[in-house]
């Protein structure tokens, strides 16, 4: 089971688990279910509130999965992602650090999420 570990300046930090792969589990519905207060509108990749910067903790290679392309769309607009890195991302699969809470889907790592 992975670990979030979630950080906000104003907010203590903590660390929960997460069931890798399920896709009904965003990291905006574990942040949810266990009080973490990450600002969201949508909940749906179309608003850009619930973004998040997220890092791996461990020592092996990222796994995030994917952004889909409405979410690397938003996050272009918003200035966190480039052409160019969205052509790394989908050539290498390297999961970008910024994402939108409400999309991103957990997988076996533990991640620490900044919002």
């Amino acid at each position: 089971m992975p670990l979030i570990t979630f950080s906000n300046p104003a907010q203590p930090t903590k660390t929960v688990y997460a069931t890798a792969g399920s896709h009904i589990d965003t990291v905006l519905k574990i942040a949810k279910a266990n009080k973490i207060p990450i600002p969201f509108d949508c909940q749906d990749g179309e608003c850009g509130t619930c973004l998040v910067k997220v890092t791996s903790l461990d020592k092996k290679h990222r796994m995030g999965g994917p952004p889909t392309e409405k979410e690397r769309n938003l996050l272009k607009q918003l200035g966190k992602l480039t052409d160019e890195e969205i052509s790394r991302i989908l050539v290498d699969d390297i999961p970008p650090p910024w994402r939108l809470a409400c999309q991103m889907i957990v997988r076996d790592e533990d991640i620490l999420v900044e919002y």
